[in-house]
């Protein structure tokens, strides 16, 4: 019988040593066990390094805890790359409850009420800090999103993975969603300015969906973005089943005063 999956990627890690790809971990996987998805063993790579904040997507690290569990033994590197997690030298690191949401971070004397240090664009007034901070925000209120005749729910897989970040052959998801009468709806997120080479990057994604996940339902496609190009405008009229959207952050402010304290 295969061994699971994360043991798979550490008995892997452990062999190779050093720093590695995550190629090169599912080639060592591959000489042995030559079925395993490379999707499921990007998944399992994300799910044990311990300061990818993506992680958090998964149900094995869905609570506050340290990073000493089973799942805690990659670091990651780089761009598709890892090591082996030594604490003494990477510090320790935690997923912590931060303003209702779970973040990754290491652990710090004195910053326990702040997350890692979020950097945001000069001159963007009215735009999202991060591109992550604009999926959580979506994530969390697809209930609200306008889908037409049918309401969005988070998509959540048969292995328990939700559909922020979601992993595919084809790269990452930023946002897949399932509506009430079964459509699946894929988010890509552009922080800025929508370009219309983003148009490739969603029905790459669409493409996956179908093939692998959507059943007898539709495929649809929302581009969000503070500023949709007049190409991407032009370039989308030509492909129905791909909807853009613009972003724009408000704030209401109200009075505070000791005489409205109960």
């Amino acid at each position: 019988m295969r061994p699971p999956i994360w043991q798979l990627v550490r008995d892997a890690a452990q062999s190779l040593g050093g720093e590695f790809t995550y190629g090169e971990i599912k080639q060592h996987i591959w000489s042995t066990y030559p079925g395993v998805s490379a999707t499921t063993l990007t998944c399992s790579i994300i799910l044990c390094s311990v300061n990818h904040p993506s992680r958090i997507h998964y149900p094995e690290n869905k609570k506050p805890r340290l990073c000493t569990a089973q799942y805690d033994f990659l670091f990651n590197t780089g761009r598709g790359k890892a090591t082996w997690y030594d604490p003494e030298r990477h510090g320790q690191w935690e997923i912590a409850e931060i303003a209702a949401q779970l973040a990754v971070r290491e652990v710090q004397e004195g910053t326990a009420e702040s997350p890692l240090p979020i950097e945001t664009t000069e001159g963007q007034g009215g735009l999202f800090a991060l591109e992550s901070h604009l999926r959580d925000y979506l994530a969390k209120n697809l209930p609200a999103f306008d889908a037409g005749n049918t309401t969005l729910q988070l998509y959540i897989s048969e292995d328990g993975r939700d559909g922020v970040e979601f992993q595919t052959d084809v790269g990452p998801i930023d946002i897949l969603a399932k509506a009430s009468n079964g459509d699946l709806f894929v988010f890509e997120l552009k922080l800025g300015r929508g370009a219309d080479a983003a148009l490739g990057q969603i029905l790459r994604y669409m493409g996956w969906v179908e093939k692998h996940l959507c059943i007898g339902n539709n495929v649809v496609g929302i581009v969000v973005a503070a500023e949709i190009s007049q190409k991407l405008k032009y370039a989308a009229t030509q492909v129905p089943q791909v909807r853009l959207m613009e972003y724009e952050l408000s704030v209401s402010l109200k009075p505070a005063s000791l005489a409205n304290t109960v």
